[in-house]
């Protein structure tokens, strides 16, 4: 090779390699924001929120004080099996983008190595001795495609957003865990009540039900009074077996959230005296506006970043409408066991071109299979977020519904309480009928019945509201709990991945990510 042609060479070469992924193709990400949702705001949650510090959104079941609560969602951080798939799913995507990143370094890398033993032949057969050699030889090949078009470059910008979405993800596990641990008890505890105000209304009947059969034995009375008391009764008894269905299945559901098999919980047992507490929230205390907790709901994060995601891979597919320039070399070392014969070393190098030219059709076609799946993901996100509008208005909407319930409510109880006692005192003067006794009572089991389940629908809305706006995704737990690391790392290689260094999320089409 003529001298004046190395320099030229060598700087060929050098400017591949700064052009390498200084030329990206496909879209660069833009966030899909629609106008309304950066300022969106409601005026029924206006009414039922007010902005402090405490408690935070992220651990918004504080507010109801309640510490069996809080027992329960630590228990289920540690041992919900779905959020221990959730962290997994965080470590599977770390390790596909581990995968992307080795798209920086040389594709291929090879190492051969072979022996070759020979022997003469004489007419009565091979003799070992008579020309026998060996010849044997070592070589490496490596060949390294320049990211010229940004293809790894995209790839890993797809990987790295996928990683995020998958701890956006996690925290959306979070979120749904939490609020069904919070629904779940309080169903729980709202059968309770709902059971003791039944067992408290047979009772009473179950006296009217005594006095009117010993007067319809006595003849003081006719039957109708005796049947009417008795069907009332009966009616009441009846609801019983439900409604501690209602606390066993409540106890099922509750022990599978928290990581247990499915049996009793002893220590949700009701106290004495507090058999029938469902408490009243009357608003929902958030650190920001609605507008930014609602963008940063982990599951419209999560779907912002599988956007990012798949915009990337638009710019995987269109560096596939250009040529690949990769720079090839190996390195072969041979030699042979006869006397005199000299070993080889031979080495070569230079740059290899491809190109798909005839394959057009194809690959313009893949390009576009992946600008319409981005265009899907476009608008699942803009319908995520006037979904979780929708939710966060929803659950306020109802909380105003219950809160304005719960004064008439409580006095209607009150004065169906009242009325009984009225009816049981003109009854035994002899100036009304059993039959008024009866409607006093079937009044006040409905009433008492329907303040209990109206507080229900109050506590449901706070947690909906919760939820709609995102809070909850905090928790002290690591992505893997000590003994599933153990298990796997004696399974896999994991080097450092299995440690809990999750680092902050970032927004979609920002190029930082996790350490590399």
């Amino acid at each position: 090779m003529s001298p004046f042609m190395r320099p030229y060479r060598i700087a060929v070469l050098l400017g591949a390699l700064g052009l390498s992924g200084c030329m990206r193709v496909g879209p660069d990400f833009q966030p899909q924001h629609e106008a309304w949702s950066e300022h969106w705001s409601s005026a029924s949650i206006t009414q039922v929120t007010q902005q402090d510090t405490q408690p935070d959104v992220r651990q918004w079941w504080l507010i109801f004080g309640d510490q069996n609560l809080e027992r329960l969602i630590a228990e289920a951080d540690a041992n919900n099996g779905d959020l221990k798939i959730a962290g997994l799913r965080v470590l599977e995507a770390r390790a596909q983008l581990g995968i992307a990143l080795a798209g920086r370094y040389p594709q291929v890398q090879q190492v051969n190595a072979d022996a070759l033993a020979s022997a003469r032949k004489r007419s009565d057969g091979f003799n070992p001795r008579s020309g026998a050699f060996v010849q044997y030889g070592v070589g490496f090949s490596i060949g390294w495609e320049l990211d010229f078009w940004g293809r790894f470059s995209r790839a890993i910008e797809s990987a790295d957003a996928a990683f995020f979405a998958a701890q956006a993800n996690r925290d959306d596990a979070l979120v749904l865990l939490h609020a069904q641990v919070a629904d779940t008890y309080f169903t729980l505890r709202v059968a309770q009540a709902r059971l003791r105000i039944a067992r408290e209304n047979a009772q009473l009947q179950k006296r009217s039900y005594d006095i009117a059969h010993k007067l319809f034995k006595a003849g003081e009375s006719d039957e109708l009074d005796f049947q009417q008391a008795k069907t009332q009764y009966l009616g009441t008894l009846s609801s019983i077996p439900d409604l501690e269905s209602q606390i066993v299945l409540a106890g099922h559901a509750l022990s599978v959230l928290i990581g247990r098999p499915p049996g009793p919980l002893p220590e949700l047992d009701v106290q004495a005296g507090k058999e029938g507490v469902v408490p009243l929230v009357d608003h929902a205390v958030l650190q920001d506006v609605p507008a930014d907790l609602l963008l940063r709901r982990p599951d419209v994060r999560a779907a912002e970043y599988q956007m990012a995601s798949q915009s990337a891979l638009i710019g995987v597919a269109k560096a596939d409408l250009y040529p690949s320039v990769s720079l090839l070399g190996s390195l072969t070392w041979t030699a042979s066991s006869l006397s005199g014969s000299p070993s080889t070393l031979l080495f070569a190098a230079g740059p290899s071109v491809t190109w798909n030219v005839f394959d057009y059709g194809r690959i313009r076609n893949n390009v576009r299979v992946q600008d319409a799946r981005l265009q899907e993901l476009t608008v699942a996100y803009q319908n995520t977020v006037r979904e979780a509008a929708r939710e966060a208005d929803d659950a306020a909407t109802s909380l105003i519904a219950a809160l304005q319930r719960d004064t008439v409510l409580n006095d209607a109880q009150s004065a169906a309480r009242r009325s009984l006692t009225l009816a049981n005192t003109i009854y035994r003067e002899g100036y009304s009928d059993f039959q008024r006794v009866l409607d006093a009572q079937r009044a006040l089991f409905a009433q008492e019945d329907a303040y209990v389940v109206n507080r229900s629908n109050a506590v449901g809305s706070v947690i909906a509201l919760y939820k709609a706006l995102g809070g909850g995704w905090d928790t002290a737990q690591p992505l893997v709990d000590a003994a599933t690391r153990a298990q796997m790392r004696k399974r896999t290689d994991w080097g450092d991945l299995l440690d809990d260094t999750t680092p902050a999320a970032v927004a979609p089409g920002q190029t930082e990510g996790p350490s590399r």
